[in-house]
């Protein structure tokens, strides 16, 4: 395989990225970006590596989860804490489950770029180029909106430069403290549904009361105060991606140091393509996202070029087939791993498999749908006895209705109600706790099997 370079991908097919018109001004942001500061670091890049590797072996558990594509008129200091709490307390609940720790990584702080299933659209007769995300283009529907324009890059690293320092903050100042399990609530957590997150926080809160007690609690006070959460995104557009791409002077290899976890979606995986190229050389876990057109194939070919070392914590397969699907296509993958002996992640992406046009003219995803998808994810990997190593949402700690479903019974009618989103539809706070529990209860079943099978 060729020596690896940053702007290697130059050289390679591309697709889903666009073509800019104004050539000087995109050089000049280029330049400009290459002199910023990385966004993350490789120690914090390899520290996630090896979180992932324990997801690999189910000594831990992946909760990945965020925004479907970050907006610039929807950025808050609120929105981001929102949400950051939903995800404590979803690993709350997924740790209670699972006993064991959860890798918490945010689709945060550099999910700007969007792939779209067709490069225009057409409102009433007028055909423009489709909105690709806020680091490319704006979402009005107008021709100037739709040109790509390259100083979007600069506003969306300024923006990723302010959420990942308050996630920093969030994450080590204190809030993050496990003893802080009862101030997580939202608004919702008062409603009926949440009577099962506020047993579970009483039942953390007398352990903590016992340790302390005990004397055990001084040791531990840091570790308990502090938690480390990740960002990722898709490592779409690949002129942002080198431009913040820094060696790492203590290895020698090269850091996508636009976020800790790069993935490659499901339309731009292909081995001889600029996505692969330029993910393969860099030192970050890197996610691929299979769908039901992947096939064994291509999937060995991508393994061998994306961890040649075959590092454990390196690739995560992110599976997104959709409900009803899960068993024609996830089993051949499994046999496909196990057949190059490659050390992977599994992981659920029960979301982009599931999305429908609902009848009030709204893109939206069952609830059920999920849920499903999640279910059937668990038992082919209980029944091929292979790890289910983690859960991928999208997600928000907005109240809003976008997908239908859940406790709460959003229905296609409510869809308008608080309809956000500038991409896809996400689960909403409520939806988004309801399903870790679901998913722990899957976790706790798999944890009591094995313990079960070790007795026996």
């Amino acid at each position: 395989m060729t020596e690896w370079q940053k702007s290697g991908w130059r050289a390679k097919p591309r697709v889903q990225m666009p073509d800019y018109t104004d050539q000087a001004k995109l050089e000049a942001v280029e330049a400009q970006l290459s002199k910023y500061p990385p966004l993350v670091f490789a120690g914090e890049a390899r520290k996630l590596k090896k979180e992932l590797g324990a997801a690999s072996r189910g000594e831990a558990f992946l909760l990945q989860g965020g925004d479907c594509a970050e907006a610039f008129d929807q950025f808050s200091a609120n929105a981001i804490r929102d949400t950051f709490k939903v995800m404590l307390q979803m690993a709350m609940v997924l740790t209670f489950g699972a006993k064991v720790p959860v890798v918490k990584v945010g689709r945060m702080a550099g999910q700007f770029a969007k792939p779209r299933s067709a490069p225009t659209e057409v409102v009433d007769g007028m055909e423009l180029p489709s909105y690709r995300g806020d680091i490319i283009n704006e979402l009005a529907f107008t021709p100037e909106a739709r040109i790509p324009d390259p100083a979007k890059m600069l506003q969306a690293y300024t923006q990723a430069a302010a959420t990942l320092n308050l996630l920093r903050a969030f994450s080590t100042g204190g809030y993050a403290d496990v003893h802080q399990v009862h101030q997580w609530t939202l608004g919702f957590t008062d409603r009926e549904e949440s009577e099962k997150y506020r047993d579970m926080a009483n039942r953390i809160s007398d352990t903590l009361d016992f340790m302390k007690a005990a004397g055990v609690d001084s040791d531990r006070a840091h570790t308990l105060a502090t938690v480390d959460f990740y960002t990722s995104h898709e490592s779409l557009l690949l002129e942002y991606e080198e431009a913040l791409t820094r060696q790492d002077s203590t290895s020698g290899k090269w850091l996508a140091g636009s976020g800790h976890m790069i993935w490659i979606g499901d339309r731009t995986r292909q081995p001889d393509g600029a996505h692969v190229e330029f993910a393969r050389g860099v030192l970050n876990p890197v996610g691929l996202k299979c769908g039901p057109t992947t096939t064994a194939e291509d999937l060995k070919v991508l393994m061998s070029k994306l961890n040649p070392e075959n590092e454990a914590g390196k690739l995560t397969l992110i599976a997104r087939f959709g409900a009803g699907k899960v068993g024609e296509h996830l089993p051949r993958l499994i046999k496909a791993v196990a057949e190059e002996g490659a050390n992977v992640t599994w992981v659920c992406d029960p979301m982009h498999g599931n999305t429908i046009k609902s009848s009030t003219g709204y893109k939206t995803r069952p609830f059920d749908l999920v849920l499903r998808e999640v279910r059937e994810f668990f038992g082919i990997h209980n029944a091929e006895g292979t790890v289910p190593g983690g859960v991928h949402f999208e997600m928000t700690g907005q109240d809003v209705t976008e997908c239908t479903g859940g406790v709460r019974a959003v229905s296609e009618e409510n869809l308008s109600d608080r309809y956000h989103t500038a991409c896809d539809p996400r689960l909403n706070a409520s939806q988004s706790l309801e399903l870790a529990f679901l998913v722990a209860e899957e976790l706790t079943s798999r944890r009591e099997a094995q313990l079960a099978a070790k007795a026996g």
